[in-house]
């Protein structure tokens, strides 16, 4: 018999335990490793994750990893580029929570620089390891831990939009947002973090690949529930598109 699939050597054997049903880090982190699979770049790949579900990759992804403090991964892979041999593909893999908050002036900083690292940046609304605490990028009016009665413009402000955040700045060179929540749009983001990871590869600086994701615990919703309130409502806070390709 033909075989017509097969796990990505870029993943460990699989084991008990990992992601939440209907989360997308799973689909998002098996990317990543084929990417790097089809790159011939497993040998050569160092990713630096940072704290929350993300830290989940770790045990699945077959190559090189290492954690970094709360929101500091794009510091953490600026000094590990800059140290390791030329041909060393570094990347950082976060959430929102890590990116967007407590490490904002880390990715500001890190994308202001141009610094010649790759940023795979998994966008769901929500602190998820923690307990659903309010992020940064919940949408106004959603429920989380710390925000019972809905996201609130007065006291909490809008949403924050980092790939627009990013495009003010001049020295990145490819920012895109794309999402996992259809076939169509998991092969679009898998372009996108082999484009992120060629511009690297090519030494032309620094690139974000924003992927929207769902989470279904936290958001107390369905798997299938959680999608649709993607598509009906985080994804016209957040629209799929690219803010920059140098």
């Amino acid at each position: 018999m033909e075989k017509i699939y097969s796990r990505t050597k870029g993943l460990q054997a699989p084991f008990t335990g990992g992601f939440c049903p209907g989360c997308f880090h799973g689909v998002i982190s098996k990317l990543v490793a084929e990417v790097l699979e089809e790159l011939d770049y497993l040998d050569k790949a160092v990713c630096v994750i940072g704290v929350g579900c993300c830290c989940i990759c770790s045990r699945y992804f077959n190559f090189d990893k290492m954690n970094a403090p709360h929101g500091r991964a794009p510091a953490v892979a600026t000094g590990l580029k800059h140290a390791a041999p030329e041909d060393t593909l570094v990347f950082s893999y976060q959430g929102d929570g890590d990116l967007a908050s407590i490490g904002l002036s880390e990715i500001m900083y890190a994308a202001n620089r141009g610094e010649n690292i790759s940023v795979v940046f998994v966008n769901n609304s929500t602190y998820g390891m923690t307990g659903g605490q309010m992020a940064p990028t919940t949408l106004v009016g959603q429920k989380m831990s710390t925000s019972p009665y809905g996201r609130n413009l007065e006291e909490h402000g809008h949403p924050m939009h980092m790939c627009e955040i990013l495009n003010q700045l001049g020295a990145p060179v490819y920012l895109e947002r794309t999402s996992c929540d259809s076939p169509a749009n998991v092969l679009k983001t898998k372009k996108a973090i082999e484009k992120a990871f060629k511009n690297q590869i090519d030494g032309k600086g620094f690139s974000m690949v924003e992927i929207m994701s769902s989470c279904p615990t936290n958001w107390g919703m369905t798997p299938l529930e959680s999608v649709a309130y993607m598509r009906e409502q985080t994804l016209k806070e957040f629209p799929l598109g690219v803010f920059r390709d140098k």
